[in-house]
């Protein structure tokens, strides 16, 4: 909270408090808030919950952040002129800790847009926030309302789909991906949905050594994210 209410980068709309809190922390984020005059809120207990979305880790306080880059992925596909190149597509993945440092490494590594749909995948809360180090206030968030949909948007504006697959035969490495693509990060338990599956143009590997299969999904985003940045040589 505090963080966020620091970052003059930031709109902060309003910040609501539980009723009945108190303390040095919540004296020292009602002074924050002033310094900025944003509004603050007092609510029920019950009603700070039912807004974050997650009673067990609301700490009895939000803020109503507006995140720049955030917008529809349906509005950043309007233009081709201005459309991402390079974009990652999260499907299945409900670990918030998992979404939190996907943002952070990809938009360390300058990916162009991040779709995390409204179903299917962690919602933006505290713990996706607090994973990525309050990098998802800045992540290029693109949304749309499941995978599915989102692949069906990409694929008809002429996106082709790569899927990370530790049996593929070509590597990540060697692939030629061109000049625009996604890249699907699906659930390391359950794979990618149907409706993502069948739009799948090709799957690629990252080359494993000393037995190992494979790795958790947020480190093989990195791996595949600080390659992409590499081709670019930025």
């Amino acid at each position: 909270m505090l963080a966020a209410l620091s970052d003059y980068d930031l709109r902060v709309d309003k910040v609501i408090i539980a009723e009945g809190l108190g303390g040095a922390v919540i004296s020292e984020i009602k002074e924050a808030a002033a310094d900025r005059a944003v509004r603050v809120q007092r609510a029920s207990a019950h009603r700070v919950k039912v807004l974050a979305g997650n009673g067990r880790h609301d700490q009895g306080v939000l803020a109503d952040v507006v995140a720049r880059k955030m917008r529809p992925l349906a509005d950043a596909l309007e233009d081709p002129a201005t459309a991402p190149r390079n974009v990652l597509l999260l499907d299945g993945l409900t670990t918030p800790a998992n979404v939190g440092m996907i943002l952070r490494t990809a938009t360390a590594a300058g990916i162009d847009g991040i779709v995390v749909p409204h179903r299917g995948v962690a919602s933006l809360d505290p713990l996706v926030i607090k994973a990525s180090a309050g990098v998802a206030f800045h992540a290029p968030v693109l949304r749309a309302q499941t995978a599915g949909h989102a692949a069906e948007l990409l694929t008809e504006a002429g996106y082709p789909l790569y899927a990370l697959e530790a049996g593929a035969q070509e590597s990540i490495y060697e692939a030629d991906f061109g000049s625009r693509a996604v890249f699907v990060l699906g659930s390391e338990t359950a794979g990618l949905s149907e409706d993502v599956q069948t739009r799948i143009a090709q799957s690629v590997a990252i080359p494993m050594r000393g037995g190992v299969e494979s790795l958790n999904v947020a480190s093989a985003a990195a791996v595949l994210c600080f390659e992409l940045l590499r081709r670019t040589g930025k």
